[in-house]
């Protein structure tokens, strides 16, 4: 099976069907099924980790290294969710444990962010003709966004990049960062009410 002959959904997920063949084939060994996997979710593993750990470089790291975790644990996986929201869980875990070893080793806070993500820059060069001062000015917003989103705690940050720009539901959230849906809705509450004092703090400095 090419990656051309997975059934997909609309917006480009793999089919439940298609997906445990998919791993069922991985589990077995074989290495270009393990590809295809990769090939499924490496951008979305790299702009995850981008903006949890703020720096393109450090994400480009923890995307390979993250694979290379689910390429060990791949036999764990049992189907309670989707593969996508499993590797979710990944991301987020390996993340966190990178962050706390920079601070260990470097007694400060993550990287500063520097540069948008990939998928920050096409959204920006795909909007509706913009004039390049229009352009500047998004371009500008959304660094002050990530700026602001790179200030909160790690936790508030997981849980809006999940709902915000990934677009999970709370209950994929909840199977992502293993907590119950409850506390998924009152950490991205107060995540909100962070990101927001972040953004009026800076706007007020200025």
């Amino acid at each position: 099976m090419s990656s051309r002959e997975l059934a997909l959904t609309a917006d480009g997920a793999v089919r439940p069907a298609a997906e445990r063949g998919l791993v069922e084939q991985c589990r077995r060994g074989n290495a270009e099924a393990f590809a295809r996997l990769v090939a499924l979710h490496e951008a979305m593993v790299f702009n995850l980790a981008c903006r949890l750990l703020g720096h393109p470089e450090e994400a480009r790291d923890a995307a390979q290294e993250v694979f290379l975790q689910v390429y060990r644990v791949l036999g764990r996986f049992e189907g309670r969710s989707t593969l996508r929201t499993w590797i979710y869980r990944i991301v987020v875990n390996h993340c966190r444990n990178r962050r706390r070893f920079w601070m260990r080793r470097q007694r400060a806070q993550a990287l500063p962010l520097q540069e948008l993500t990939p998928a920050d820059e096409g959204r920006l060069s795909r909007a509706a003709s913009p004039t390049p001062e229009e352009l500047l000015a998004r371009r500008e917003e959304a660094r002050r966004v990530q700026d602001a989103l790179h200030r909160v705690s790690f936790a508030h940050r997981a849980v809006l990049v999940l709902r915000e720009v990934e677009g999970l539901s709370c209950a994929e959230i909840a199977l992502a960062l293993d907590v119950a849906e409850g506390t998924v809705k009152s950490r991205l509450a107060r995540a909100r009410d962070a990101l927001r004092a972040q953004l009026q703090a800076r706007e007020a400095a200025r």
